[in-house]
């Protein structure tokens, strides 16, 4: 009898296996209902840096000169208003046009790691929605580009939080 009760188990087991195989391959075999046509955001203007202006060049210059040791690793933090103005951290910010920063350190940052989020200065308030993108500065090597846009992808001027860790 255990015999033919252990037999029915495995039929039953592999009955409800098969049933739910089948089942779940028919649920995605059925069509999917058409997502309603989305609008789509406005192409991206551009994604390239602005070339490097002469007081970006001197300004990185200057800042290489100052830093005479040379850091193992290190972690830099930088908060930077809409407008382009430092609220605190480390580093000089440059606001070249609509949603267009550069962030310069006193070392060299090319092979470091770059993490920003928008983010308010002050202690107020939820920052406004939108994207930031960040990249190491073209022909500077202490220097990192950051880019903002709203949420429909349109270049704008919005606060951001940096992090630059080197190792």
């Amino acid at each position: 009898m255990t015999t033919s009760f252990r037999r029915k188990a495995a039929a039953v087991a592999f009955a409800v296996l098969g049933l739910t195989l089948a089942g779940g391959g028919i649920a995605v075999a059925q069509p999917a209902a058409k997502a309603p046509d989305a609008v789509q955001p406005a192409a991206r203007a551009t994604n390239s840096q602005p070339p490097v202006s002469a007081q970006s060049a001197r300004l990185s210059r200057a800042a290489l000169k100052s830093n005479v040791s040379t850091l193992a690793a290190s972690t830099s933090i930088v908060v930077v208003n809409a407008n382009g103005t430092k609220a605190r951290g480390t580093g000089t910010v440059i606001k070249y046009g609509t949603g267009q920063y550069e962030v310069q350190f006193g070392y060299i940052v090319t092979s470091g790691v770059f993490v920003a989020t928008i983010g308010r200065g002050d202690a107020c308030c939820i920052p406004p929605a939108g994207e930031v993108s960040v990249a190491p500065r073209l022909s500077t090597p202490n220097g990192v580009f950051v880019q903002t846009r709203n949420s429909a992808g349109t270049p704008a001027d919005l606060p951001f939080h940096l992090v630059v860790h080197t190792s």
